[in-house]
Formats: structure tokens, sequence, C-alpha cells
């Protein structure tokens, strides 16, 4: 996984230039379209934090992009590579990844300059504790004003960390868990959150892959069994897209991460190459595949599906005309650049864009929050009754015909959904229906072409009807 080619101000450049794209056809109020792209406030500060005698002074940004909608979402990333204008980006496009999924969030996003992998756990308990406080402090973060998640170089560790310190200062109020998702499930957190954007990346390559009017120009049969696939990642996004992918009848030929990469036309298994980084820490000398010193050089070998799920700006204008990907399905946020963007669409390429394909993550993060704010497990009320009401009905069945079901058949069939299953289900529709109302989109509003404009102009109507219900704008 190779490191961006440029900083922040590029990505951010690239979101402004995809909204303004999609602006150009909206009917909205020019006010509203100017509102709806600015982003509304940035805080930064530089804090110390004591380890080992020593005195290490961090900077911390979050960027609320827009208040249409309350709380405002958006993650966390710890990176050297953190600056303003890629935190501004960040939060810019998950205002609109938001809208397009209808989460009713406003976007935001949040970084410390600081190295995960060099730094010690008491380090990084330390600086997530004090740039909480620190929000806590500015009122920047609360179950109704700014609930962070986790994001590259964060986890649930870290959002319990957060979780903890809030309900320091807020001791007593009832709502305090909803202060963060992507939490641990027994400290607040929700089953099916950590899978839960590699499973939306899933299903939205699903729902493209089954759009044969819009697939059918690159060549390709409808549905993902037999579809090749190289993905640039092997983290928490990547893999278990990959896995689910794979599950579904998908060859993984190739997989790509910062040492390099690994290639096979007849495919590899997901999991295996998985636990073998695990071990090994490297993807170099997993057999039966070719080591690509290069991860970038994997990124232009022939494939029908081409995941990138590592950073931003990943392909750009000097290896765009070289990607011979059929799909590119954007995991990561923003890992084309518009340069990039307007030589692969001009090529016939499809890009599933990052605002739909990985707004798993924030949608299963609503969820989280939701079960946060009722204090109560998803699926606690109706699991037993739902599989009583079934049990009933097995029973009256076998009764009425004479035939008798198995035991693992009538488990099978008597299952009540429980919390995964509900995540799971809200999740498979959510994509479903946001992938329709994308493609209704590109069928209905003149000279839009592409899934992203589509997926951006989706997100700015739906935007703009929240500002004009606030009567600031007519």
């Amino acid at each position: 996984m190779s490191q961006p080619i440029s900083g922040g101000r590029e990505f951010l450049d690239s979101v402004h230039y995809y909204y303004d794209q999609a602006a150009q056809h909206s009917q909205l109020h020019p006010g509203i379209l100017a509102q709806i792209k600015i982003c509304n406030s940035v805080y930064k500060v530089n804090f110390p934090v004591e380890v080992d005698g020593q005195i290490h002074v961090f900077e911390g940004i979050r960027a609320q992009h827009s208040h249409h909608k309350l709380p405002t979402k958006g993650g966390i990333r710890y990176s050297m590579h953190v600056d303003e204008d890629e935190v501004v980006a960040l939060a810019t496009l998950m205002t609109f990844k938001c809208a397009v999924v209808d989460v009713p969030f406003g976007g935001a996003k949040g970084g410390v300059k600081i190295n995960p992998r060099t730094s010690s756990d008491e380090m990084l308990e330390k600086v997530t504790r004090r740039f909480a406080s620190e929000l806590i402090k500015k009122n920047l973060i609360g179950p109704a004003m700014d609930v962070p998640a986790p994001d590259y170089g964060t986890g649930s560790r870290e959002m319990a960390w957060i979780a903890d310190t809030y309900h320091t200062f807020k001791y007593g109020e009832t709502n305090a868990l909803g202060c963060v998702t992507g939490k641990p499930v027994g400290q607040g957190g929700i089953r099916g959150r950590t899978e839960a954007t590699g499973l939306g990346v899933f299903y939205g390559i699903r729902e493209t892959l089954e759009d044969t009017e819009l697939i059918k120009p690159l060549g390709l049969s409808s549905g993902i069994e037999g579809k090749r696939f190289i993905v640039q990642g092997l983290g928490n996004v990547g893999y278990h897209a990959a896995h689910y992918c794979q599950a579904a009848g998908a060859i993984i030929t190739g997989i790509a991460e910062r040492e390099g990469g690994l290639f096979n036309p007849d495919g590899m298994d997901v999991e295996a190459v998985f636990k073998f980084r695990q071990q090994n820490g490297t993807l170099k000398g997993y057999e039966g595949c070719v080591f690509l010193e290069s991860s970038a050089e994997l990124l232009e070998h022939e494939c029908d599906v081409l995941l990138p799920a590592a950073l931003e700006n990943q392909i750009h204008g000097e290896n765009a005309a070289r990607i011979k990907a059929k799909i590119i399905a954007e995991g990561a946020n923003g890992p084309v650049t518009q340069e990039a963007e307007r030589i692969l669409l001009e090529r016939g390429i499809i890009i599933i864009p990052d605002l739909y394909l990985n707004a798993g993550g924030v949608t299963v993060s609503y969820f989280e929050w939701l079960k946060n704010l009722s204090n109560v497990r998803f699926g606690r009320m109706g699991k037993r009754a739902e599989e009583a009401s079934l049990k009933r009905l097995v029973n009256t069945i076998e009764k009425t015909t004479g035939k008798t079901l198995s035991a693992e058949e009538k488990l099978l069939i008597i299952h009540g959904a429980d919390e995964r299953d509900l995540v799971y289900s809200g999740l498979e529709d959510t994509m479903i229906t946001a992938y329709h109302q994308i493609r209704e989109v590109m069928k209905q509003v003149p000279n839009i072409k592409d899934l992203r404009t589509a997926g951006f102009y989706s997100a700015i109507e739906k935007i703009g009807v929240s500002y004009q219900s606030l009567g600031i704008f007519p």
C-alpha cells in the first residue's frame, strides 16, 4: 500500500471538482449550492503528552463540514500525513456519503499527526484521551453534536478510550455511549460493525454487476461469480470486501500491500493470504503466487474489477492510461484523482464511487448510534417471539402435510433475527436502495453519465431539501 502521491490539497480539489460537476445540473438556489459546498468549521489544536518523562506535542484537527443535520459524523485517523486539507476533504466527502445512503448526519472528520505503528500503546492511549478531552472542552463531541468513529490508524480500542473519557467528563449522561461509534461490542458497540464497510463494498459491487444495462458495453456477463478481482489493501475494508466477493464466486487474482503484491491468474485464497501476512508481517514468501516488489505495478494488471482499498490518490494521471480493469470499485476514500477519472471515463471504464461504495461503515455506525440512544440491543425484544411464531408455522405444516423436517432444517427455518442479522439486512437494503437512486439520476437527468456525478447530484438534492426546510433559502 503506497503512500499518497500528493498531499490533501489535491484530494480536496478533487472532491470540490466532483461536487461542481454535479452541482451544475441542479436547479437549487446558488446560495444553497455555495453553502452545501463549503466546510462550516475547522478546529486545530496542539496538545502535549508526557510519556517516560518526555513531553511530546501533537497536532489534532476536527472538521465539521455541514450542520444541515446533527450530529455530524466522521472518523478520526492517525497518520503522519494528516493535514487540514485532507481532513476537510474527508469531512466534505462524509456529508455527501451520509446523504447518498440516507443516513441523517452531517459530515465531519478528524485526525492526529502521529504514527500509530511506531508509537507505544501508552502513547496512543494518552494521545487519544487528551485529544478527546480537547474536543469535549470545546463541545465538539457528543451524541447530539459530533460523533467520531474509527478511520485509518484507529480502531475499536481508540473509540473505547474516547467513550470512557467522554463519560468521565459527562458522568450520568444516559446517552454518553452515543458520543462515538465503532466501539467494542461489550462497551456499547454493535455486532457487524467490524466488517460493515467491506460488506457494504461487496453489496455495492454485487448490485453493479447485476446491472446488465450498465455493464453490457464492457462485455461482462451479469453477476459476481467468475469475475477476476485485484484488491489493493488487505486492511479491514480490503480484507472483508475480498472475503465476501470470493465467497460469492469471485476470483481474487491479485492482492497488493505496502511491501508489494501477489499475483496468480488462477486466483488465491484470501483467508490464507491474510493469515500469512498476519503471521509474517509481509506478503513476500507466500507460495503459489508471483510476488511483485511494486504494489503500484499490480494495479495495472488485467482484471474485471480493481478494488483500491488503501489510501487516496492511488490511481492518478501517470498510471490511469495503463489501468486494464473494466470496473474500479473505490473501497478507499478518494483513490482516483480527477485527472485519472477523466482518462478512465474516456476509456469507458466504470467507476463505483467512494461516496456510495464505502458508506457501509457510516451506515452501521448509524445503527450503533441508534442502539446507544435506545439503550437496547437490536433483536432483544423480538427474536424469541419471531422464533416462536415460525415454530408454530412449521409445526402446523408438518401436521397438515404429514412430512417431518430434520432438526437442521427446523433450526434454519425458525431462526429469529439477532443483532447481526438485522445489521446485515439494514446494510444490504441501504446499499441496494442507494444504488438504484443513483442509477435513476443517470436515467432522469440529462448529461449525467457516470455514477459519481449521479451520486453527488443525489446527495446535493437531498441536502438542499434540508436547507430549504429551515426557511433560510428559497
